[in-house]
């Protein structure tokens, strides 16, 4: 199939993107940085077309269902979706570096979708013959993209800090390149301000989908309760902002530590545990 192609192509892409990428932060040249997020663009321009294919083929071979509902495509989406929240940063904000701290997450998620997982199209089980599964999807996915960028900026605000204390700051070297640690902070603290009303809209849409599907709300299912879990901690870290001025290595640490539970939630609980949400495994 073409999409299949162009996924790869995708792969390719976001493969040069991050070399490239790494290539800028070694050597500081403005146009490898330009060239990088070109690669990037292009990628993610070559996988929107992509994903709009693999729509078409589902209604070609007579399934017609938004590619969403295996592992597989909810991978690739979720590389997507990093790309597209580190895009929007990367127009807004200029600052390139980051994406050598971003861009590995879409290229691992890629490269795992395209080398490792079954790619076939198949029925709908009848529990995600539902729109809520478009809505659940898209919100949760969003949400987990925007937490992916703010862990990448988390290690670049830690690794930073670090230098500072040490003295490292010396003009032109490799740490002048970062943004300063407070625009850093910031920029974690804003792509989790985009990724938590997500995730909320994501497990509202969840449940609406379940009492859809199973006839309940909530059903302590693993997933759920993980989901539960992961929206806890980046309550926790906006709740430690707002009230205890919590800021630099706690918020950054803490910015990690969710995203460490969100890929939990979103790949441990599919592949390790079993419950409602065991169609989003390998197999």
């Amino acid at each position: 199939m073409l999409s299949a192609k162009l996924f790869n192509a995708t792969t390719i892409f976001y493969m040069a993107s991050t070399l490239v990428f790494f290539g800028y932060l070694a050597g500081r040249n403005k146009h490898v940085g330009t060239a990088a997020s070109a690669l990037a663009w292009i990628g993610f321009v070559v996988q929107t077309i992509a994903i709009g294919l693999r729509w078409k083929e589902s209604y070609d071979i007579g399934l017609g269902h938004a590619p969403m509902s295996n592992l597989y495509e909810s991978v690739v989406f979720f590389a997507w979706s990093i790309v597209l929240i580190f895009g929007i940063i990367d127009v807004k904000y200029k600052y390139r570096i980051i994406g050598a701290f971003v861009m590995p997450f879409a290229l691992m998620g890629m490269a795992w979708a395209q080398l490792y997982l079954p790619t076939d199209i198949n029925p709908l089980m009848p529990a995600l013959q539902s729109n809520w599964l478009l809505y659940h999807v898209i919100t949760c996915f969003l949400g987990y993209a925007a937490f992916a960028v703010a862990c990448g900026v988390s290690i670049m605000y830690l690794i930073k800090a670090k230098s500072e204390e040490k003295g490292n700051e010396a003009a032109g070297g490799l740490m002048s390149q970062f943004p300063p640690t407070r625009v850093l902070d910031d920029l974690n603290y804003k792509a989790i301000m985009v990724g938590f009303p997500l995730l909320t809209l994501g497990i509202i849409t969840g449940a609406a989908w379940a009492n859809y599907a199973w006839g309940t709300y909530w059903s302590w299912d693993p997933k759920e309760t993980w989901s539960l879990i992961v929206w806890f901690v980046y309550a926790a870290f906006l709740h430690a902002r707002f009230t205890k001025g919590w800021v630099g290595k706690r918020a950054a640490w803490l910015s990690i530590i969710g995203f460490a539970a969100t890929i939990f939630c979103y790949l441990g609980v599919n592949l390790l545990l079993s419950g409602l949400h065991s169609y989003g495994s390998m197999n």
